[in-house]
């Protein structure tokens, strides 16, 4: 029995320690913050409540799994869930409206016909095709398995299918990005780019650049569904807190990790602040890079394939309305309202370019009661892909507010108060410089978004959450936290879940 220091109480970690201590082990999670969660918050007003952080589940495979595997308890028994429908309305820059079903390929390809015209079903459909390919090739190493020792074949390797491009008097040509897909595959067709773009933008991914292979992000959410947890995603959070304190996990909370205790070459232990040092058999640190880096002055945790730096990604702006009146029978769960200039949205994102007007924004309209004082109020949360410099300030605010309100008619007479979440507070509540926030793990592109290995170069001490494989994303921390306690418990030799 492993005595196993945690670094951080978000959802990769806890989903670690479940798992370690059902095998056996002592895990022991030291939170800086007071609570458990990480981006995975809650903000209560007035009686209204919001999350913080994602609001809907993708993949709920990875948590089902966790629930059966350290408790032998389906998910849904602990946690309501619902898969909302339709899975998505989309307003697009030109004023069409297209609600597309959940999980239902077939039906996409309908909406998109009677929104954008006919044959964009069916252009749709055989990039999907394709895109199942993608996922088939990457699934496994991406997702399911440790990092390969042997990484750069992922690196250099496109596992999406492009289709070459002819041109006259000039060579074919495949997409090697997702803007490419977009114009060759799609035909330029600017709403079913403005769709496909949206996937990439979502995680913080600029399209121009971001690799074919991230045709898998839509390819996930229309095979496998979106899912809605019932009390917010916050929810899920408490749930899983709740296996480890049934599984004796034990939790520090307002206990900053200063340091890793390193003696004979490997993790050993964690320094705390105001604390005597905490002795431990493994490490396993579920912190953002530049933090972990400060925990090892010095030293080089992770191996050939480096963090990537957090300065350098975008983050999220996010504004919390509290509204009169009741959400309309009818209301979709989630609408995007896209961008009216996706050229300046981008160069606003990852150039440094200025603010568009009308940036792309996804407003969440849950209908929860527990989320409102009463049946005659509305809870609102409008989310932006934004860069890690913006402020929140009341111009940034307002163009959020003025697409949103393409969402919620009567937006601004309905308004009682509003909440910022800007990337600042991201930054104080994950310790990500800038409020950046990861995106998915995804092949190709030389092994630049790719994450580091979740077994660091120094003997005893692991990463995990979204800043380690297989990357961000609700459902990639859950997994990180699979591989985490494989690799602890099994050795080098664990090759993933089968």
């Amino acid at each position: 029995m492993a005595r196993i220091a945690v670094i951080g109480a978000g959802m990769g970690a806890m989903a670690a320690a479940a798992r370690l201590a059902v095998a056996g082990h002592r895990p022991v999670v030291f939170e800086r913050a007071a609570t458990y969660g990480g981006a995975v918050g809650r903000i209560e007003r007035d009686g209204f409540a919001f999350d913080t952080g994602p609001g809907l589940l993708p993949l709920p495979a990875v948590y089902r799994d966790l629930f059966v595997k350290t408790g032998k308890e389906p998910l849904e028994d602990v946690v309501g869930l619902t898969q909302v429908e339709p899975a998505v309305r989309h307003v697009f820059a030109d004023g069409t409206r297209t609600d597309l079903p959940n999980a239902r390929r077939a039906g996409v390809a309908e909406a998109l016909d009677a929104a954008v015209g006919a044959g964009a079903g069916a252009r749709w459909s055989a990039f999907m095709d394709r895109a199942r390919e993608a996922w088939d090739r990457s699934r496994r190493p991406l997702l399911e398995e440790p990092l390969w020792p042997n990484w750069r074949v992922l690196a250099d390797r496109e596992p999406y299918p492009a289709v070459a491009r002819r041109r006259l008097l000039r060579k074919d040509r495949a997409a090697r990005t997702l803007a490419e897909i977009g114009a060759f595959e799609l035909d330029g067709e600017p709403r079913l780019v403005a769709l496909l773009e949206q996937y990439a933008l979502a995680y913080g991914l600029d399209p121009r650049t971001a690799p074919a292979s991230a045709a898998v992000l839509p390819y996930m959410e229309q095979t496998f569904g979106t899912w809605a947890v019932t009390g917010g995603m916050r929810a899920l959070a408490d749930a899983v807190y709740a296996r480890c304190v049934r599984r004796k996990v034990e939790f520090r909370f307002g206990t900053a990790v200063t340091g890793i205790v390193v003696k004979d070459g490997r993790a050993a232990g964690v320094a705390l602040a105001g604390q005597a040092a905490e002795d431990a058999d493994f490490v396993v640190a579920g912190v953002a890079p530049g933090v972990l880096a400060g925990l090892l002055p010095g030293r080089a945790a992770h191996g050939e394939v480096p963090a990537r730096s957090e300065a350098a990604l975008p983050s999220r702006l996010t504004v919390h309305l509290a509204l009169r009146g009741p959400r309309p029978e009818g209301t979709p769960h989630r609408t995007v309202v896209h961008g009216t200039a996706r050229d300046a949205e981008l160069a606003w994102v990852f150039d440094g370019g200025p603010r568009p007007g009308r940036p792309t924004v996804t407003v969440l309209r849950s209908g929860e009661a527990g989320q409102v004082p009463d049946d005659g109020h509305e809870a609102v949360t409008v989310t932006v892909t934004v860069p890690s410099h913006a402020r929140g300030e009341a111009a940034d605010v307002d163009a959020v507010l003025a697409q949103a309100g393409q969402a919620v008619p009567g937006l601004r007479e309905r308004l009682l108060w509003h909440e910022v979440r800007a990337p600042r507070d991201i930054a104080e509540a994950t310790g990500a410089e800038g409020g950046a926030v990861p995106a998915p793990a995804l092949a190709a592109a030389g092994g630049r978004l790719l994450h580091p290995a979740n077994r660091t170069e120094l003997p005893g001490l692991f990463a995990v959450g979204g800043w380690s494989h297989p990357g961000g994303g609700l459902p990639h921390a859950g997994m990180s936290g699979a591989l985490v306690a494989g690799l602890i418990v099994e050795g080098p030799e664990f090759r993933g879940s089968q």
